[in-house]
């Protein structure tokens, strides 16, 4: 019996949610399994993984066969890393206790690029709300500045038409007692 380390979808259409579980070779994608080992969320961002190491380690080494998007996962998961480690130490080219060690070391580097990686990607939002801000701060005082022309205009527009009517009030005045 060949097993495989696979992936179970479930989720409803267009947002997708997996199981990784450990399954015939033959069975069918969704059909019977012998083991869950995870799961697999690819709709959130960065994809959210939950693992029970020790199992995906256990399974890997007895010579179960991943999947391509699963061998992927294991990877970024350390499960390939591990299992290498242990292999060194099969082979007596360093102890356990090394092999934690650059394990250990390998888990904390990941952790603190993916945090570098976070606040990269929160100064960056950061950034482009201040640029939108500002963008529209222009824009609002382009707009105020073509209103405050606009009632100057107006209000120029008026001051002349009632200087006008002012002009044409007075003028009459003028010349009805000349004409007496």
């Amino acid at each position: 019996m060949s097993t495989r380390i696979r992936l179970q979808r479930h989720g409803r259409k267009n947002y997708a949610f997996y199981s990784i579980v450990i399954a015939d070779a033959n069975a069918p994608r969704d059909g019977r399994f012998t083991e869950k080992i995870g799961t697999y969320n690819p709709n959130t961002n960065p994809a959210t993984v939950d693992l029970n190491f020790e199992r995906a380690l256990y399974w890997v080494q007895v010579g179960a066969q991943p999947t391509d998007t699963v061998r992927n996962i294991l990877s970024d998961e350390g499960v390939y890393l591990k299992k290498h480690l242990l292999g060194g130490v099969k082979k007596g080219a360093f102890d356990e206790a090394a092999a934690d060690a650059k394990f250990d070391a390998w888990k904390k580097e990941k952790e603190n690029k993916l945090a570098a990686a976070q606040n990269k990607k929160a100064q960056d939002k950061k950034a482009q709300a201040a640029e939108r801000l500002a963008a529209e701060k222009k824009i609002n005082e382009e707009i105020a500045k073509k209103v405050a022309e606009k009632k100057a205009a107006e209000a120029a527009a008026k001051a002349e038409a009632e200087a006008a009517k002012a002009a044409e009030e007075s003028a009459p005045a003028e010349e009805a007692p000349a004409e007496a």
